[in-house]
């Protein structure tokens, strides 16, 4: 009797669907340089058509712009993660920065404020859309901060257009 000390090496599966929108789950790293937001942008963009999500192109581009942006400025560390998430009818994007909250809360409520009026235009995209956005403590080991939008598949299809007279 023989034991080898290699592991058996698995049989995978290749699935020959394509990628449909309730599959779509992507996270990454990037590092916290000027190019990110660039990066972030066009992986997300052929992320979204893989998934044929190409209705919620415009919305989720600019999140994932504003969001690595303003991560890349806040961060303490070398890098920033992205997470780009399909479900409920919602693309749900989360950037998390290594800024820790302050403790003081006069520091607190300044740097909140340095976050929000950067956040601003994110704002008027998730409000347009009727989605959401929002920052607050990460909660992952390392701590830092987690921001996020939620774009719902509805309001995309209206965004951008004119409104009715």
């Amino acid at each position: 009797m023989s034991v080898s000390r290699c592991p058996v090496v698995p049989v995978l599966s290749v699935d020959p669907t394509a990628p449909v929108p309730e599959t779509l789950a992507y996270s990454f790293t990037l590092p916290a340089r000027l190019t990110s937001p660039g990066l972030a942008r066009a992986a997300s963009r052929e992320m979204l058509r893989a998934h044929g999500l190409t209705d919620l192109l415009d919305l989720a581009l600019q999140a994932v712009s504003e969001l690595v942006t303003v991560a890349c400025w806040f961060t303490e560390s070398t890098d920033v993660y992205l997470s780009l998430r399909y479900r409920a009818s919602a693309l749900r994007v989360v950037a998390y920065d290594s800024h820790p909250r302050h403790t003081h809360p006069r520091l607190a409520t300044a740097c909140d404020t340095r976050r929000r009026a950067a956040l601003r235009f994110l704002s008027c995209v998730c409000r347009a859309c009727d989605g959401t956005w929002g920052f607050g403590e990460a909660r992952e080991p390392g701590g830092g901060t987690r921001m996020w939008a939620t774009l719902p598949s509805a309001g995309a299809r209206t965004y951008g257009r004119p409104l009715p007279r």
